[in-house]
């Protein structure tokens, strides 16, 4: 499938008018990251997505219609965004050193550790000492199925090795199987909203951004690049990767709301009344106990659009599962593939290629989704998983991509831009999506 092509089929899914699609300019050939999976044309095509769709709201709110160019090279480095930060000229730190692949008596697990208490439940299970040799000889006595299903319980975040096939014949991929890459609905009644005719296509928009980590922070980022103005919800109490606040909250701003507590959900139900759009992340149902279902958001602020993600899909037995890119990777098939390609064990995209394409996946849908409440009025619900984009990055197929050549330091500086900071001078790739009239910026905000 080329980018074009995905292009196409996305705009189709939301709605778009197909007259739009000639503004697109896509350049670039693949491979473009050294993959056997076409990453490059994953990344333009979504990063196209959302440029293409951040255009048709201005376009709809009175101005006219512009050139989206988006290069295939700058589009995987934008994949690859939180490995090409600088802070002060240094590259970000390692995650915690657990974190990774092992192999089991039966196969091989992933455990993810970057979080402390997803770190000290792993151990609690294993019963052994923080370190890499002790865990590799807890588990290698262990079954991979088997202690994945124990961590899960434990509220540890695991996942089993498996290749395309086994996973095709799990039942959370069937249940998943007859789903588009997106769902979108409507969740209730509404008076149209009329887009605010501002100079940026999202400019008096607003987004309520809960999100952690990379996917849906990517989402908030991309909104926050054309305009929007995005509240990212957060707490003291809650664990965060520096690195990734760094790259991912450009253009945002930080409001502090604790939802373990009354004062705080009640802060966070003031925002969301003046919001456009509301991004989460949490588990399945668990937003819902905190009583921010989508028909209670649509109550509070009737016309807005809900955007959801999960790791694993909103339906079938996984769908309360704990994930990460790594771990649905590794569960779904790619690390298995991938290795299979390159004539080795299981090995790693060479991008968080899941996280990234939900990201703009779930920017392109707020937005499409956005119009249509203009149009046709309504409150709406968008749902978003990471298997589920990870069916849509397989449907790209395959290549012989492991002799993709390397980007150069010169390469990746001239795609970047520094900016003097709070925090100290950061370096970070410029969003790959040109819009000729209205270029992508991040206004200084807290980050």
């Amino acid at each position: 499938m080329r980018a074009q092509e995905a292009v196409a089929g996305l705009w189709s899914l939301a709605g778009g008018d197909s007259a739009a699609l000639g503004q697109l300019a896509l350049t670039g050939a693949e491979p473009a990251l050294p993959s056997s999976f076409r990453l490059g044309t994953v990344a333009q095509a979504a990063i196209a997505a959302s440029g293409l769709a951040a255009a048709e709201l201005h376009h709809a709110a009175g101005f006219p219609r512009q050139r989206i160019a988006v290069d295939m090279r700058h589009a995987a480095m934008e994949f690859q965004s939180e490995r090409h930060l600088r802070v002060d000229g240094a590259a970000p730190p390692p995650g915690d050193p657990l974190t990774g692949l092992y192999r089991t008596r039966d196969g091989y697990v992933r455990i993810h550790t970057n979080f402390a208490h997803h770190r000290a439940r792993v151990l609690a299970l294993l019963g052994c000492e923080p370190t890499c040799e002790a865990v590799a000889a807890a588990l290698a006595g262990r079954d991979a199925v088997a202690f994945e299903t124990e961590a899960h319980a434990a509220g540890a975040v695991v996942t089993a090795l498996r290749n395309a096939a086994t996973w095709a014949a799990h039942p959370q991929a069937q249940a998943l199987a007859t789903l588009p890459v997106l769902t979108i609905e409507r969740i209730g009644e509404a008076s149209p909203r009329p887009l605010p005719r501002g100079m940026r296509p999202l400019g008096g928009i607003t987004v309520v951004d809960l999100t952690r980590v990379i996917a849906g922070p990517v989402a908030g980022r991309t909104l926050a690049a054309h305009g929007a103005d995005v509240r990212l919800v957060t707490a003291p109490s809650l664990p965060q990767i520096e690195s990734l606040l760094h790259d991912t909250a450009r253009g945002k701003h930080v409001v502090n709301a604790d939802l373990a507590t009354a004062e705080g959900r009640k802060r966070l139900a003031v925002l969301i009344r003046g919001a456009d759009i509301v991004i989460q992340g949490f588990r399945p149902g668990a937003f819902d106990r905190l009583g921010f279902s989508p028909v209670e958001i649509a109550r509070l602020s009737p016309g807005v659009v809900c955007v959801w993600l999960c790791a694993f899909g909103h339906v079938g037995p996984w769908a309360g599962r704990r994930g990460f890119d790594s771990l649905v990777q590794t569960a779904t098939g790619f690390n298995a593939e991938e290795g299979q390609a390159a004539g080795g064990g299981p090995r790693e995209l060479p991008c968080q290629a899941l996280d990234h394409a939900t990201g703009y996946l779930m920017a392109f849908a707020a937005m499409m989704t956005r119009l249509r409440q203009t149009r046709e009025g309504g409150s709406w619900l968008v749902r978003a998983s990471l298997a589920q984009t990870g069916s849509w990055v397989a449907g790209f197929g395959r290549q012989d991509g492991f002799d993709a050549i390397p980007l150069a330091a010169e390469e990746i500086g001239a795609a970047c831009e520094t900016r003097v900071t709070p925090r100290g001078s950061v370096r970070a790739v410029r969003h790959a999506a040109r819009l000729a009239d209205t270029p992508a910026a991040w206004v200084p905000a807290d980050y």
